[in-house]
Parts: C-alpha cells; structure tokens; sequence
C-alpha cells in the first residue's frame, strides 16, 4: 500500500469518518472485506438510502451488490472520495456533500453532474453522465 493510502487510512479512522462507515456496515448488515488501498469494501448493505450504487463514508465503501460488483474504474472513483473524507477532516464531508447535491440539482437536475465532489472524483469513473445546465439546454429547444 502507498504511503498515501496509509495516510489517508489513519487520518480517516482519527476523523471519525471510517468508524462511521464500519457503524452504518454494522446498522446496514453488510459483509465486509478488505479492498485496495487500505478501502474496506462492505456487500449487500440493506437500506434504501442513499439511492446510489455504491457510496463512500470515511474509508468504507458501501453497496446493496454482491462480492464483484466493484470495477477497478470504480473504486478509483470511491477512493477518490476517501481522499475527500481525509481534506474535510472527515465529517464536514457530510453536510459539505448534501450542499453539493442540491447545488448540482438546482444547475442541471441531476445529484450529480454539477456535484463538486463527484466531478472531483471523475463522474465517469463513477458511472455518471455529465449533464449540462438548465440554461444551455433552453437555448437549444
């Protein structure tokens, strides 16, 4: 593991961030496992919220799939958001990420497209598609 990922693995437990994540695991019932770079993937979590196919809470990464849904595209991308739990200081990201959402929502309709954090990420690695905003799309009908 690099010395950046074992940085950002102390850091994200010390900001709480990860215990977090391994709490909503625990309240999820999902499977843990090891994954790259010191990410603790965890299987079949079992509540309806976020509506998302994967999400990332410190460094604890979260899906309602099975073992081998993750590509390695993805979980560059959840790792990425590690690294944004890590320059929050952990769980400002939290309230951070909602703002984001409803920033993106408001520009062009869609949680993501305009998201800070997950354009940061790479929406493409995160299976999203980039939307333009409301405005551009006005002037095109």
């Amino acid at each position: 593991m690099r010395r950046l990922h074992r940085v950002r693995r102390t850091l994200n437990y010390l900001n709480l961030s990860t215990p977090l994540g391994l709490l909503v695991v625990r309240i999820g019932r999902a499977r843990k496992a090891a994954g790259p770079d010191g990410l603790i993937l965890a299987y079949g979590y079992r509540i309806p919220f976020p509506i998302a196919g994967a999400f990332t809470i410190g460094n604890v990464v979260l899906t309602r799939e099975q073992e081998g849904y993750f590509t390695e595209t993805l979980l560059r991308h959840e790792g990425r958001h590690a690294s944004q739990y890590m320059l929050c200081v952990g769980l400002p990201m939290l309230p951070l990420y909602v703002v984001a959402v409803a920033v993106s929502v408001l520009i062009c309709g869609d949680h993501a497209s305009w998201n800070v954090f997950e354009r940061l990420a790479n929406l493409e690695d995160g299976n999203y598609t980039r939307k333009s905003p409301w405005w551009f799309r006005l002037k095109s009908s």
